[in-house]
């Protein structure tokens, strides 16, 4: 007889959906291949009252060394703009649409890799357990990758960005850029330009949540 093989997150969630039990059962998740490569899950971070939810892509080098999001150039980036942009960061949770840190070798690097579709739909229900454990006021997407695992297909960042729209995971769903974005633009100027834009976006979701 086969042995079952598991093809998503969905075989690991724990009966209670408390964020405690989900990162304790997150920890020994199996349902990709991608845990066999990552150092550790990267399960989402924030408070048990958050009012705001920012989903990335997947954790880079440091997140899947250190088992935090956004604790790389990128998180830096968001918390500055965000505070900038009025959003209660004190409210905010940080988490990715894949919790398991894929890569590439390129010499003694480990280079971030964009997860497969495949990879976004079996980590989905870990994703889809925050947010019904939260019950946020918005969901944000940062990024390509959020947005496909959020809405559930794939779709133009730009043709929605900086504006709210209806998910199957939240009815108040924004979508912006991911602040990786901006560290790979050559030019300082063009930084400085897309930063600003990037306050704007964010300044919305400030904005909502003041209402």
């Amino acid at each position: 007889m086969n042995r079952q093989i598991p093809i998503s997150a969905a075989d690991f969630l724990p009966a209670g959906r408390t964020l405690p039990a989900l990162r304790q059962a997150a920890a020994t998740c199996r349902g990709c291949e991608l845990y066999m490569r990552a150092t550790q899950t990267v399960f989402g971070e924030g408070p048990e009252d958050a009012r705001v939810i920012f989903v990335g892509e997947v954790p880079g080098d440091q997140e899947d060394r250190q088992g935090r999001p956004f604790v790389g150039p990128a998180g830096r980036i968001l918390e500055k703009a965000a505070r900038e942009a009025g959003v209660p960061w004190e409210k905010a949770y940080l988490t990715n649409a894949v919790k398991h840190f894929n890569w590439e070798p390129r010499g003694t690097r480990r280079i971030h890799k964009k997860p497969r579709e495949g990879h976004i739909e079996a980590c989905l229900p870990w994703l889809t357990a925050e947010v019904e454990a939260l019950a946020p006021e918005v969901v944000v997407c940062l990024g390509s990758t959020a947005v496909r695992a959020v809405f559930g297909r794939t779709l133009r960042v730009g043709d929605y960005r900086g504006s709210f729209h209806r998910s199957r995971i939240c009815d108040a769903t924004f979508v912006t850029v991911h602040p990786s974005s901006l560290l790979r633009l050559p030019e300082a100027v063009q930084r400085h330009e897309e930063y600003a834009r990037f306050v704007n976006d964010l300044r919305k979701v400030g904005e909502r949540l003041r209402l």
